[in-house]
């Protein structure tokens, strides 16, 4: 009987260790997004150049994203963690738009929207008792139906539409961030270290950064007044 409180606090530290791994993964993968794209945005050159070169760097990122999800378990954290940083650089000069597109104060208070609402929902999916996994299909379909729906309104350019998906979008990114959060605190509480949990910890942040960034666009329509 006296062994189990030290189980439960190695155990414990286990999963403390690995979330706080995983958090700083995605906290440098934002400061490297907002960096690159301040940085680009104030060179109108490159910020030109970055504008012309979209298509293929939105290719790019989306090759990156289905490398590190395809091969998680087959690639080295070195090589997973050399993926991230760069789909996060990447990211950071197509969002450098966002900054010509909307005005600063738009863009600072759409992040701190976003940096209080995925605070919330990330603290609620590690407290919470009831298990999210039954969601998964639910959250993976509501994606799919965003997707959808977007390309709908791509062609009908109806701002009730562009309301509403703005509206769902937050919501469900929102539960997704619950969602992989418990997901990466189960994963702890099986007792991954080492060279897996490192790869875990990478790809986990990937999850939780994807789950930020399209908030933060969400948010962004919803409350940022766009510059003509």
């Amino acid at each position: 009987m006296q062994t189990y409180p030290s189980v439960r606090s190695g155990t414990a530290d286990l999963v403390r260790t690995f979330m706080a791994r995983t958090y700083s993964w995605m906290a440098a993968g934002l400061a490297l997004t907002a960096g690159v794209a301040y940085l680009t945005a104030q060179n109108e050159t490159l910020a030109m150049q970055v504008m012309a070169l979209r298509l293929p760097l939105i290719l790019a990122q989306l090759a990156l994203v289905f490398v590190l999800s395809m091969f998680a378990q087959r690639l080295s954290s070195a090589v997973a963690g050399m993926l991230f940083i760069g789909y996060a650089a990447l990211t950071g000069l197509t969002f450098s738009a966002l900054l010509f597109a909307y005005s600063p104060t738009a863009v600072i208070t759409a992040f701190a929207t976003t940096a209080g609402t995925f605070g919330l929902m990330s603290v609620a999916g590690f407290v919470i008792k009831k298990d999210l996994s039954a969601m998964g299909r639910f959250f993976m379909f509501a994606v799919l139906g965003l997707i959808v729906a977007m390309i709908v309104n791509l062609f009908v350019a109806s701002s009730a539409l562009t309301l509403g998906i703005s509206i769902v979008g937050v919501l469900v990114f929102a539960g997704l961030t619950a969602y992989d959060t418990q997901m990466l605190r189960n994963l702890a509480l099986s007792g991954v270290t080492g060279e897996q949990a490192e790869r875990a910890a990478i790809n986990g942040a990937l999850a939780l950064y994807l789950d930020f960034i399209n908030m933060f666009l969400f948010i962004l329509r919803l409350f940022g007044g766009s510059r003509d």
